[in-house]
């Protein structure tokens, strides 16, 4: 997975283009009405979820695999925050607790073992009342079903990745545990311009 990403980041760069997801500035509202002021990004890729949070004048910490994507980071996006370098498969990697965890489009590329960590490392470093929101890719998607089928609602895509598809009932089964309190539907604008429709998880500590 390190190697699939790396590859990409060095072929098309900020192939998302500069402007932050719908999805971030959803849970930066929510970050804000809260008072979450040092926030966590797992798969931070070349941060541009990242400035709404900072924008707002939270703190933001980074996971990303990619080294190509961190330097983005750094030279495009002017980004000056601490940024690990390595895999969410090995988190944690410092001991901090935040109220904020928020995490784009990554969960759903990995397998039901990698998630289960994920979930529960996030939650090991979530503070007390924090909130965690993950942004996972839905099967009311068009490419749903597309691809090899690898196992139950995940598939191989042509181009190589691997994506799990969730709908209410695996939401409710891999997050329920940990604080489950609310998931709704959010359409993002792909680089064609055409919509695809996530779903918006939104756990609490202590819920």
């Amino acid at each position: 997975m390190s190697e699939f990403w790396e590859n990409a980041f060095v072929r098309m760069q900020m192939m998302w283009g500069e402007a932050p997801t719908r999805a971030a500035l959803l849970a930066r509202d929510d970050f804000a009405a809260r008072g979450v002021k040092h926030v966590l990004i797992p798969g931070i890729g070349y941060g541009r979820n990242a400035t709404p949070f900072i924008e707002v004048g939270m703190s933001v910490t980074g996971i990303e695999v990619s080294g190509t994507a961190i330097d983005l980071a750094r030279s495009k996006m002017g980004l000056e925050i601490p940024i690990f370098h390595g895999s969410v498969t090995d988190m944690p990697f410092d001991e901090r607790r935040y109220d904020g965890i928020f995490c784009f489009g990554l969960i759903y590329l990995l397998d039901a073992a990698e998630r289960a960590k994920l979930l529960h490392d996030c939650a090991n470093q979530l503070a007390p009342g924090g909130t965690m929101i993950f942004t996972v890719v839905s099967k009311a998607a068009s490419m749903f079903g597309q691809g090899t089928k690898i196992g139950e609602d995940r598939y191989q895509m042509e181009y190589g990745v691997r994506l799990f598809f969730y709908d209410a009932d695996s939401i409710r089964r891999e997050f329920g545990a940990h604080g489950l309190v609310d998931f709704f539907t959010v359409d993002e604008a792909m680089p064609d311009g055409s919509l695809r429709p996530f779903l918006q998880v939104v756990c609490r500590s202590g819920a």
